[in-house]
């Protein structure tokens, strides 16, 4: 029988919504256990809300001081140590997990399985390639843990109804003293993550400047939606690379995507593809983002998004 380590994701005190993700993902494996380990500077209030996840069995902490900023460097000794005994461990298929499980994988001398969006059996698994084009089924060695990252915009949330038991590990292992934290710069706003929100909206190349982008900000206000933007309006310097929606950028599945002034190259729909309803708005009729729209609307965006506003 199967038996799942989960590592926790979180900041500041807050769990992330990718960890209850895994979950879903890892009760597809029809498990005799699902275990979340949380390793932070004080893990109580964390393993609080984790413990509350639908399906956990218990919740690990490891409360150290050294645990106090998620370095891959300091965390993957000790989710190493952590998984003897475990059949699977997973890590979110977010800046968090990519950074940290590779590391873990190498300690423990396996491949990794990477962006798992579907699970066949407990060794075959489907995951995307060439930019979502092609979906590939993988199978891990059967005579060794399997270490993946799961694509959280494939899986629901696991509910929050459970009661999991909190125990706390002391684990004897070294930590290295070769990478040390020196500051986090995150840009702040008031709307929604884009990774969590239910409505997004994103603009394009096509709004032209920084302060065009005023248009999708005031009607994200007015729906309660995140800001994304396209890697062109990025890389045009309108907006930070924190906003940037695709395949290098973030990967979200919302209810409702917005996208304006978005042509919709395929490094962009692969980051919304598992999106509930996509709506698109575009000036040009023969945009390949309409070939993905649930809804399209053929005008001048300008126009268009304070008609919009004005309505709602």
């Amino acid at each position: 029988m199967s038996k799942v380590l989960i590592i926790a994701e979180h900041l500041d005190g807050q769990l992330n919504p990718s960890t209850a993700k895994c979950v879903s993902a890892a009760a597809k494996l029809s498990p005799q256990a699902i275990d979340i380990l949380v390793l932070a500077e004080q893990a109580d209030a964390i393993a609080a809300d984790a413990a509350k996840i639908d399906g956990v069995g218990t919740v690990l902490t490891v409360s150290r001081a050294e645990n106090a900023q998620p370095l891959a460097a300091i965390l993957a000794p000790q989710v190493a140590k952590a998984a003897d005994g475990y059949s699977h461990v997973f890590g979110p298929s977010t800046t968090f997990g990519k950074d940290l499980m590779p590391r873990v994988a190498a300690l423990l001398g396996v491949g990794q399985v990477s962006d798992l969006m579907e699970v066949i059996d407990a060794h075959s698994f489907k995951r995307p390639i060439y930019a979502g084009n092609a979906i590939v089924t993988v199978t891990a060695p059967a005579d060794a843990p399997v270490i993946a990252t799961v694509r959280t915009a494939s899986f629901p949330a696991a509910g929050s109804n459970g009661s999991a038991a909190v125990q706390a590990l002391d684990l004897d292992v070294e930590l290295p003293g070769h990478t040390r934290f020196v500051e986090l710069k995150a840009g702040k706003s008031d709307r929604p993550d884009l990774q969590t929100a239910s409505r997004v909206i994103s603009g394009g190349r096509a709004l032209g400047s920084g302060e065009a982008f005023k248009v999708i900000y005031s009607l994200a206000d007015k729906l309660g939606a995140g800001v994304g933007a396209s890697r062109a309006a990025v890389d045009a310097g309108y907006v930070p690379n924190d906003m940037q929606v695709g395949q290098t950028g973030k990967i979200i599945a919302p209810e409702l995507y917005i996208a304006v002034g978005i042509s919709g190259a395929i490094q962009h729909l692969t980051g919304i593809k598992d999106a509930g309803t996509i709506v698109a708005i575009n000036k040009d009729p023969d945009a390949p983002i309409f070939e993905i729209a649930d809804i399209g609307l053929v005008g001048d965006l300008f126009k268009i998004l304070p008609e919009l506003e004005a309505a709602l």
